[in-house]
């Protein structure tokens, strides 16, 4: 079992690679080493070497090897001023810029490094009202694709699990991803379930989503913790942990199955539900201006419940009568906006604009 957990920022926009990094550093360094040694080689008559008097090609390169390098055998020497004033205005620069680029893969590391904490500290200090997902497997990344195309950002979502593959999943879909066992209080403190609003447990174990349930409304007493569990039997012990939703997968896929052996239609349209940007989708939505005082039959959208005051009333309830400012809508719709399926929490409407006679609603809306 994982003791020690970590957290995984999303690559930055640009990265470079680190080989074709080094080989431009490699080749900068042979050609300050090139054009001192030549620079040598054609002042070579201000140089004095104390082996033979003279200095080769070889020996320019050796001086230039040694210079550069901050060696300094000494044996070989600019005797002459031009020579000296060479070495003061071009060859100093140049030894400078040959160790810098010698040492610049630690001091990139060092920067990187730094670079990191400083990424990671700023993302700790923003993090807060997000959403923790807890387990990246297909009923997590299920989770997390709804989420986005509901349109929840990224830098919102915080994924946890053990799983390293998982991890770079995340990253690459732009997630920050912590690594570790979700049943650790460490784990979920370094994911922010502290001052997290939501948290999703989707973890492949009844055992550990009822673990990881009472760990982290311990941690946080207001999120909303929704739990997927993959027998009924765990429901009531998942829910007297703390969560507030409770979704049974096998008893969920097995009605799907039923029905749509049933019914293949049935099944089509319960899989294009459940489908996300594709058809028709469910959605929750604030009552716009206009649609105020209307009943939810009026509705261009199909409601099949309204929330109001924190209660869930389904469409049939006498309790609903007209929509009132505050509501909040269930509604079915197209996926995509079609001028007949008007999609009214992307448009703001009028306030004073005339409520819609049904009258006139175009054929084919509901």
């Amino acid at each position: 079992m994982q003791t020690k957990s970590s957290v995984h920022l999303p690559a930055p926009a640009e990265v470079v690679d680190p080989l074709r990094l080094l080989t431009q550093r490699v080749i900068i360094a042979l050609a300050i080493l090139v054009l001192t040694a030549l620079l040598v080689y054609v002042d070579r008559d201000g140089y004095n070497d104390n082996s033979d008097g003279s200095v080769d090609l070889l020996d320019a390169f050796y001086y230039t090897t040694v210079s550069l390098s901050t060696t300094g055998y000494g044996d070989i020497t600019p005797a002459s001023d031009t020579a000296r004033l060479v070495n003061i205005v071009i060859i100093t620069p140049l030894r400078v810029l040959f160790l810098i680029v010698l040492i610049g893969t630690t001091l990139e590391t060092l920067t990187t490094r730094s670079r990191e904490q400083v990424r990671l500290n700023r993302w700790r200090k923003k993090l807060r009202d997000h959403t923790v997902v807890i387990g990246y497997g297909v009923k997590g990344r299920s989770a997390v694709n709804t989420m986005l195309a509901n349109g929840m950002a990224t830098e919102k979502l915080v994924v946890v699990d053990p799983d390293p593959a998982a991890i770079a999943e995340a990253n690459e879909q732009g997630l920050v991803a912590v690594m570790g066992d979700a049943t650790r209080t460490e784990v979920l403190r370094r994911a922010g379930v502290p001052t997290a609003s939501r948290i999703v447990i989707t973890t492949a174990r009844d055992d550990a989503s009822v673990l990881a349930t009472l760990t982290c409304r311990q941690l946080n007493q207001t999120a909303n913790i929704v739990v997927s569990v993959r027998e009924a039997d765990n429901l009531a012990l998942v829910r007297q942990g703390g969560a507030n939703e409770v979704v049974t997968s096998s008893d969920a896929v097995g009605r799907i199955l039923g029905l749509a052996t049933v019914s293949p239609a049935l099944g089509h349209v319960l899989e294009d539900l459940t489908t996300s940007g594709v058809g028709l989708e469910v959605a929750e939505r604030l009552v716009s201006p206009r649609e105020e005082g209307k009943q939810p039959r009026q509705i261009s959208d199909l409601v099949v419940a309204v929330v109001r005051d924190g209660d869930e009333l389904p469409f049939h309830s006498p309790a609903i009568g007209h929509l009132v400012r505050g509501d909040r809508l269930i509604v079915i719709r197209p996926s995509e906006e079609y001028p007949w399926a008007r999609r009214e929490d992307a448009h703001e409407a009028p306030a004073a604009e005339e409520p819609e006679d049904p009258a006139d609603r175009p054929p084919g809306g509901v």
